[in-house]
């Protein structure tokens, strides 16, 4: 097993090498043929200075295909990773065009650079294509063994079903068989075992006999697993300790964040001043009612405040007063509102939230009062996110989707609030850019939920 993982492995890194190298290729060949020539009429070059160009182009090319995950093949489905790679070829063309600019003294010739781009995006969907191929050829699905509890497991199943080219759930067993039962079990045809929502002690001796055993294992983390990951280790005796601190992020990282917030936010409402006005204008002209949207949301210490936001729905969208998430495709959203919630306009007049302090960029979603209350009621848990800044965009919002349910959404972002530092909140802003166009982050609630939390197989807690 172990041989064959490494294998995998290999063909993995040599799918995405051949694809990156011949992205590079690309590159080096329009630099010679095209954008040298134009340089060097401005530029003095030495022959190193080709490789060093390329050798830029190079590393920002691997960078960001690793940060948007471009390299992913047979992580992630098909057109996720073929999605990822356009999206960090674009970045990284962006980035060298306005350098090729700046050593030609003007905005270089467009259309030359546009066929560049062409021509790699073109390369990526067909080897992409041909690596998930011949990955889905060679490695054939992993076979799984469940082992859950008494929550009902449709959930996560339907997950596993949706990337049969990667799992195949072979068995569930209920923990109630007994722990010995399923240590043997484990032993048998399976490729990998999954434990869910068991109690901790028979979690651990399951976890304890498949790592002896060499068994790969995955495991649906607890709230306390994931305060845990992101404890500091101490060595004051000789035996390990792990601090969880009393308090979230430090004083000089909380001055940072701010000064990134209000620099960051006053240069992006000056750059998004004009299509500010422009989706005020579309809003106000459809129906005539109020531009704004202003609804109070709960941020760190359970502090309430008003959240700002072009209105996407009719103004009586909540006449009957009970507070609800958007569901999929929901009446109440105006085609204004559609729009502009597809390209994120309505979520603009959030950095005037930023400049005041109530939000940062990158934090938990705020909610309402009245739906934390609701979650609280089996998940008091879900306090835990108000211990920093609610945020324009977070953890949830760049590895969930809008209709994550609580549970996990609580779950990530303690992820985030446990491993905070400055990279990290750089990381998922640049990652928030990619998730802006990617369509599943904005699926909506089925129907008959109230919010996140089905009704009839609620989350709580574990």
């Amino acid at each position: 097993m172990k041989k064959l993982e490494s294998f995998k492995r290999l063909i993995l890194l040599s799918m995405s090498g051949v694809c990156l190298g011949v992205q590079i290729l690309i590159y080096a060949y329009f630099w010679q043929k095209h954008f040298f020539p134009d340089v060097e009429r401005y530029l003095p070059f030495w022959e190193r200075g080709h490789w060093l160009i390329i050798g830029i182009y190079a590393v920002l090319m691997m960078f960001f295909s690793s940060m948007y995950g471009g390299s992913r093949v047979g992580y992630k489905k098909n057109s996720e990773v073929i999605f990822s790679q356009a999206f960090a070829t674009l970045a990284v063309n962006v980035i060298t065009y306005f350098q090729l600019s700046l050593m030609v003294l003007e905005l270089y010739y467009p259309p030359i650079y546009a066929a560049m781009m062409v021509v790699q995006l073109v390369w990526v969907i067909v080897w992409i294509n041909i690596s998930c191929f011949i990955y889905r050829n060679i490695f054939p699905p992993r076979r799984l063994l469940v082992v859950h509890g008494d929550r009902p497991v449709d959930g996560i199943l339907a997950k596993f079903a949706g990337r049969k080219d990667k799992f195949e759930v072979s068995k569930c067993i209920h923990i109630n068989a007994g722990v010995d039962a399923v240590n043997a079990e484990a032993l048998e045809r399976y490729d990998a075992v999954v434990i869910l929502d068991i109690e901790d002690k028979k979690r651990n001796r399951i976890l304890k006999f498949c790592y002896g055993h060499g068994i790969r294992t995955y495991v649906m983390p607890k709230i306390s697993d994931v305060i845990m990951k992101g404890a500091e280790e101490l060595r004051i005796f000789d035996t390990p300790l792990f601090l969880t601190r009393e308090y979230s992020l430090s004083i000089e990282q909380r001055f940072f964040k701010r000064c990134i917030d209000v620099v960051l936010a006053f240069l992006l409402i000056v750059i998004s001043s004009p299509f500010m006005l422009l989706t005020a204008i579309a809003v106000k002209l459809y129906d005539g009612g109020p531009v704004l949207y202003k609804q109070v949301r709960c941020t760190v210490g359970n502090k309430q405040f008003k959240i700002l936001k072009f209105r996407s729905m009719r103004v009586d969208a909540e006449k009957d007063g009970v507070a609800r998430l958007a569901a999929k495709k929901d009446s109440r959203v105006t085609p204004v509102g559609k729009f502009i919630r597809k390209v994120r306009l309505d979520e603009l007049p959030q950095l005037v939230n930023i400049l005041m302090g109530d939000m940062s960029f990158i934090g938990p979603r705020p909610e309402r009062p009245e739906i934390i209350a609701q979650y609280m009621e089996t998940m008091p848990e879900f306090a835990f996110r108000t211990k920093v800044k609610a945020g324009l965009a977070g953890y949830a919002q760049v590895y969930g989707k809008y209709n994550t349910t609580p549970h996990d959404k609580l779950k990530l972002d303690l992820a985030y609030i446990e491993n905070y530092s400055v990279w990290l909140d750089v990381k998922l802003m640049m990652l928030t850019l990619k998730i802006l166009f990617w369509p599943d982050s904005t699926e909506g609630v089925e129907g008959d939920q109230i919010t996140a939390e089905k009704k009839e197989n609620g989350d709580v807690g574990m």
